[in-house]
């Protein structure tokens, strides 16, 4: 049917995909039939032949499907820079995350950081602690998540802190976000789509497309935290 479009995307885009579907099929009678996951676990999903019609992966991992032949190299459209960020249960002491060297010893300060193993964020902050030469002493006490909200730990009690994208950590309720990582310490992830080669519903996937890289969603990313 021409008023369903199956759409995989990942867990930084969750927030704000979940407020703009709503909006679109008001508008367009057009329902979004959405699953979200770490792009690490959508590409595994995707090789092993699961159907959708569209996909939101970040920039590397849509240009691996595009390579693959899953995706239309012509229909790719960057939505979204997303920052890593920090966050500790509400109405906990908001440390110091300001530079490298505050980073540093809030991180080793914590009795449990809790990271994602597979995605984006946490496929960097495993690098990041490699580079700040603190791997060893952090991973002896993390808290890691297969794949979901990292925040998640702090509600339950089993982190001080929780590292993942910020559109990610502002999906659960009873956290704050310090706020992100020093910028001169990370490359912002990039999120964005393109239709599958194997679509059913090409033409509606096109549409949606449009929209999702148009100015007219902006303010629900920056509201998800989120840069356009």
């Amino acid at each position: 049917m021409e008023n369903v479009i199956r759409m995989l995307s990942t867990l930084g885009l969750m927030g704000a995909m979940r407020s703009l579907s709503s909006a679109y099929e008001t508008a367009t009678g057009v329902r979004i039939d959405a699953d979200f996951a770490p792009t690490q676990a959508l590409l595994k999903r995707l090789r092993d032949g699961e159907a959708a019609d569209l996909v939101i992966l970040t920039r590397e991992g849509l240009d691996e499907v595009i390579g693959e032949g899953r995706v239309v190299a012509e229909s790719a459209a960057d939505l979204a820079r997303s920052y890593v960020g920090i966050a500790v249960r509400a109405g906990q002491a908001h440390p110091d995350i300001a530079s490298e060297a505050a980073l540093r010893r809030t991180l080793l300060a914590a009795r449990s950081v809790a990271y994602s193993r597979l995605g984006a964020s946490g496929i960097y902050f495993a690098q990041l602690m490699v580079r700040m030469g603190i791997a060893a002493e952090i991973n002896a006490k993390a808290t890691v998540v297969q794949q979901g909200f990292t925040a998640e730990r702090l509600v339950s009690g089993e982190a001080d802190l929780a590292v993942q994208q910020i559109s990610e950590l502002n999906q659960v309720d009873g956290i704050e976000v310090v706020g992100p990582i020093p910028h001169d310490l990370q490359t912002p992830a990039v999120f964005s789509a393109g239709r599958m080669a194997s679509a059913k519903h090409a033409a509606a996937a096109d549409r949606l497309l449009r929209y999702l890289a148009s100015s007219e969603v902006v303010p629900v990313l920056r509201q998800s935290g989120l840069e356009p």
